[in-house]
């Protein structure tokens, strides 16, 4: 398979040491909900390597960066919907 490889957030999650399923992905989400004025890689559930793993892909824009910039936003869901309130 070819496309294994391409990141996606299911493999941004594998790449974390993360359950990876669609349903995993969704519980992780709901259960680690962040404020507004949080930062994705100041989460205090990251481990140094997870937060590094962020860090510098983010700084880099690789491919990686969009499906990072997916999970802030998926991270974030709560804090967006309180504002528009």
């Amino acid at each position: 398979m070819l496309n294994q490889n391409i990141p996606s957030l299911a493999l941004l999650f594998s790449q974390l040491g993360l359950a990876n399923s669609p349903a995993a992905i969704e519980l992780y989400v709901r259960t680690h909900q962040l404020s507004a004025s949080q930062n994705l890689h100041d989460a205090p559930f990251w481990s140094k390597s997870q937060r590094d793993f962020l860090i510098s892909h983010l700084v880099q824009d690789d491919d990686w960066a969009i499906w990072i910039d997916e999970l802030n936003q998926q991270l974030h869901m709560d804090a967006y919907k309180i504002q528009l309130s």
